[in-house]
């Protein structure tokens, strides 16, 4: 069976970053900021981030698409505690067969989005468990600069990592759906490439962040050929988010189910059954689209 799992993900920074005094604009309760340099790290350099390939990063939460296994692990003391079923992002080293903290102390891992979990009943909303499909957001494949929600099967997703946004998450940044009427869709990580990006400089990108429509994003994840993600967030340059209107809105978007005319037997609050509805409709943007279940 196919599952969904949700963690936090870890990142450097395209550039080399120092802690500041004063509230973190990101973080709540931080009482401290991180800012970059404008020194391009290490690690980019290494992981040859000037060849790599921009794009945005969305603001969500991260999740993994994977076989469903159980794993039981004896973390040291220090560790908070994790659940049973938790298991250890790939590129975590393993030392003795236990996984070892990174440079920054953290073991990232997925914890199984389970149907009925209260705690998780976004990420469950954008997952059909009975017929194996995922509701997704990306970019039409064959009309340029078109969104489209979609419905996907999970077997073309496996061993992937998407982000889940929507009215419920991250304080809605896309301002998708409405409390009443919730949103949630599935963006696969990478899958919005950035144009008309400047060289990798700290004066240059600033600028992009500033005055560009492209630059109206959350920040930058450079996908390298190694693997390796080197990201910029905005507060790294000390420039805000969310914006009220965010380039990701600013393209319109239509509803592609791809059902293939079965008549599936959804629930009918479900949000499968409601795009179905509407299935091939456009709209002007994301936050035109309101459901009424």
């Amino acid at each position: 069976m196919r599952r969904l799992g949700s963690v936090q993900r870890k990142m450097p920074c395209v550039f080399v970053t120092e802690v500041k005094d004063g509230p973190s604009a990101k973080r709540e309760h931080q009482p401290f900021k991180v800012l970059a340099t404008e020194t391009v790290s290490d690690k980019a350099i290494d992981a040859d981030v000037y060849s790599a390939i921009p794009t945005e990063k969305v603001d969500g939460t991260c999740c993994y698409i994977t076989t469903y296994k159980e794993f039981l692990w004896n973390i040291e003391e220090d560790f908070k505690p994790v659940p049973e079923c938790w298991i250890p992002a790939k590129e975590i080293e393993h030392r003795d067969g236990k996984p070892v903290p990174d440079e920054n102390g953290h073991i990232p891992g997925w914890v199984p989005v389970e149907k009925n979990s209260k705690q998780y009943c976004w990420h469950s909303s954008v997952v059909n468990y009975e017929f194996h499909i995922a509701l997704v957001l990306r970019l039409h494949p064959d009309e340029s600069g078109l969104l489209e929600v979609t419905a996907v099967p999970l077997s073309e997703l496996l061993e992937q990592t998407l982000e889940l946004v929507g009215t419920n998450v991250n304080g809605n940044p896309y301002g998708l759906g409405s409390k009443k009427y919730p949103l949630h869709y599935l963006i696969p990580h990478g899958a919005f490439q950035v144009s008309n990006l400047p060289t990798l400089n700290y004066g240059d990108l600033l600028s992009w962040f500033e005055g560009c429509r492209e630059g109206k994003i959350e920040g930058i994840v450079w996908h390298c050929s190694d693997g390796c993600l080197i990201k910029v967030h905005r507060h790294h340059l000390g420039l805000c988010w969310p914006l009220p209107d965010t380039y990701m809105n600013s393209k319109p978007v239509i509803i592609n189910m791809n059902l293939n005319n079965y008549d599936y037997p959804f629930d009918h609050k479900c949000l499968f059954n409601q795009f179905s509805k509407i299935d091939k409709q456009r709209f002007g943007r994301l936050k035109d689209i309101m459901l009424d279940v």
